[in-house]
């Protein structure tokens, strides 16, 4: 059984906390339904959660801004809080451990904190394709002989997905100011891609079943489903560099719970929460008071991509439209294509 998360704070006491805390996140069932339990049985107050990907969170905080329906946002890429943080959708609030992350993991106003850092990786069907012949780099995924082998989740819906299209374009944005030939490499990708899929599990068995025996994903997922579920999942993470995300937490603005919301933000991230989710979820964690990690955290090495963050954040949207609009299933017909 599972260590129960030890916390004890200004809350805990508090009989003032509302009755329920509403959390939209993209971290998956297993996940929120575990913290769910250990928060309800702590509080005495009702978690709700809806689980949906990153960028979906985004569109839904912000068709509901003038009727805020959320308290907390958990789990989202940076460039997605810093997106929400611009359009005043996000809440200030500085965490009592603070001073346990780099200034390079939080807000500069505390609008949102990092949680965990995601590097991007190659993953690949183990039954299928053996480690010495499996995609190294982000070049080898445009090998022809990957043709109708790659099954990437639908960019559109996905933080991540969108980050590591954007990683792609601006590598060479970076120099020339332009995203043509960012451009030009994801229309060689979707002619090898076989079909986009609408949500993570769909990607997970159509690669699990040999549908499509490479896609891109993040690593924590990635080890997760390999280790904990059995499925046939291998990676490599790619020799030039990858996009290391960092993900994190924030309080919606005009939270509708905000003392429950405080409460939940510091719950899900005490030095046992971060551990849990290290040894169980495969998180690495951007705290750096986190002692016994795993040793696949200790051992990884990452060479992370160079990125203006800023600047991606700023062409996102046009590149990801670009790419829907004159990209996506540009050679030929798929079956699913979103």
């Amino acid at each position: 059984m599972r260590e129960k998360i030890r916390f004890i704070s200004k809350w805990a006491e508090d009989s003032d906390l509302e009755e329920k805390v509403v959390v939209y996140s993209p971290h998956g069932t297993d996940i929120l339904t575990e913290f769910q339990q250990q928060f309800e049985e702590k509080y005495g107050i009702k978690m709700e959660f809806l689980d949906m990907g990153s960028q979906e969170i985004l569109d839904r905080v912000r068709s509901e801004k003038n009727n805020v329906q959320a308290d907390i946002w958990w789990g989202a890429p940076q460039v997605n809080f810093n997106q929400a943080a611009d359009e005043g959708l996000l809440a200030e609030y500085k965490p009592s451990y603070a001073d346990t992350l780099d200034e390079l993991y939080h807000d500069e106003n505390w609008l949102w904190s990092g949680t965990s850092i995601t590097p991007q990786v190659i993953m690949y069907n183990t039954k299928e394709i053996s480690d010495e012949e499996a995609p190294k780099d982000w070049e080898d995924l445009l090998d022809p002989k990957w043709e109708d082998e790659i099954i990437i989740r639908y960019p559109l819906a996905s933080g991540g997905m969108r980050t590591i299209f954007s990683a792609i374009i601006y590598d060479t944005y970076k120099d020339t100011e332009d995203p043509q030939a960012g451009y030009d490499w994801l229309k060689k990708l979707d002619a090898n891609t076989k079909e986009y899929s609408a949500n993570p599990e769909i990607m997970y068995n159509q690669v699990a079943k040999g549908v499509g025996n490479i896609s891109v994903w993040n690593m924590p997922d990635t080890v997760q489903l390999a280790e904990e579920k059995g499925y046939p999942f291998g990676y490599h993470i790619p020799e030039s560099g990858t996009p290391v995300i960092t993900e994190g937490i924030a309080m919606i603005k005009d939270a509708p719970h905000p003392k429950a919301a405080e409460a939940f933000y510091e719950f899900v991230n005490t030095p046992e929460a971060a551990k849990l989710l290290a040894e169980e979820y495969y998180r690495i964690p951007t705290r750096d008071d986190i002692d016994e990690l795993p040793d696949w955290i200790k051992e990884t090495e990452i060479i992370p991509m160079d990125m203006d963050w800023g600047l991606v954040e700023e062409k996102q949207d046009e590149w990801m439209e670009y790419w829907d609009n004159n990209i996506k299933n540009t050679d030929k017909d798929k079956s699913d294509d979103n």
